[in-house]
């Protein structure tokens, strides 16, 4: 399982999800808003409105951080 964060700088969902992959030794690359993509380029991958975190795991969109939550605990992840 390979996961890619999408984040931007203090936003706390951000950083519980982080959180969670680490306490979980869940391999995860962060992509933050400002250094590694734009907010342009973050509402054409995800759709206008869409909030931080975004989780990506294996091609798949899970969502922001409860939803990633849910899915991990839903599929003994976590």
């Amino acid at each position: 399982m390979n996961f890619t964060v999408y984040s931007r700088p203090g936003c706390p969902y951000c950083t519980q999800v982080k959180q969670v992959l680490t306490m979980k030794k869940l391999p995860f690359t962060e992509h933050v808003l400002g250094q590694t993509f734009t907010r342009n380029e973050f509402y054409a991958k995800f759709g206008k409105g869409s909030t931080f975190p975004q989780v990506i795991m294996d091609g798949k969109n899970l969502g922001g951080c409860t939803e990633t939550v849910r899915y991990l605990r839903e599929n003994n992840i976590v």
